[in-house]
């Protein structure tokens, strides 16, 4: 169970949906994770593809960052600094690329922005993300921001995956690009895989953490030189 620190008036749920919402102003929109590349190179053309290739990108969410997040949570509830300084030190280890550290950096600071004047996290809680020191990445910080949250684990993660879910369907609607229907139907092959992701972040132990995807930290890097693009990942 995700506990509550301090005394907030907006419901769990409804919490939990707004930390989830593309609406949250972190910049989320700007970033295609080089899905904007896997078009470039013919690799995504489709709905049926780019629901293939997002569900590739789950999968390695799963056993990646939100496994770190399903071990930070708890963290921050314990204050446990030790183990928020592995996870921290992970997440800057793992960002294999100009884009990918660029992408979470940026969006672990602008959560960071918002998140300090909500009364959600306890001054004790934000000193101790200081501690650990800049830049804070984005898993870090919505760990925090979901440890807050009364909540089941399971649920939180469930919600951030279908938060990115939604940011990266968008991200394929303009870089495919797809309709709507179509934009909606790969959302429900995702949403279908989320729970069983999920399970998966949670039984991974943080030694089983990876991020290996050759492919993709290819495709990223073409990203950065491609000559026409809409993200900046």
């Amino acid at each position: 169970m995700v506990t509550a620190t301090t005394t907030d008036p907006i419901a769990p749920m409804l919490r939990l949906m707004w930390l989830a919402s593309p609406a949250l102003p972190i910049g989320a929109f700007s970033y295609s994770e080089a899905l904007e590349a896997a078009v470039e190179h013919g690799l995504v053309h489709n709905d049926v593809s780019a629901a293939h290739w997002l569900s590739q990108q789950l999968a390695l969410l799963a056993r990646g960052d939100l496994a770190a997040m399903a071990h930070a949570i708890p963290a921050w509830q314990g204050g446990d600094e030790a183990t928020l300084r592995a996870i921290a030190d992970w997440l800057r280890q793992t960002r294999d690329g100009a884009e990918s550290r660029l992408q979470s950096e940026q969006m672990g600071q602008s959560l960071l922005v918002w998140l300090r004047p909500q009364g959600m996290a306890s001054a004790d809680q934000l000193a101790l993300l200081d501690r650990i020191g800049p830049p804070p990445h984005y898993a870090l910080v919505m760990s925090l921001a979901l440890a807050t949250v009364d909540v089941p684990l399971a649920q939180a993660l469930q919600a951030q995956a279908f938060g990115w879910a939604e940011n990266q369907v968008q991200a394929a609607l303009k870089a495919v690009p797809l309709g709507q229907t179509a934009g909606q139907r790969v959302l429900a092959r995702l949403a279908a895989e989320i729970p069983a992701a999920v399970a998966t972040a949670l039984a991974t132990p943080p030694h089983q953490r990876q991020l290996f995807a050759p492919m993709l930290s290819i495709l990223a890097a073409r990203h950065e030189t491609q000559y026409s693009r809409l993200f900046r990942s």
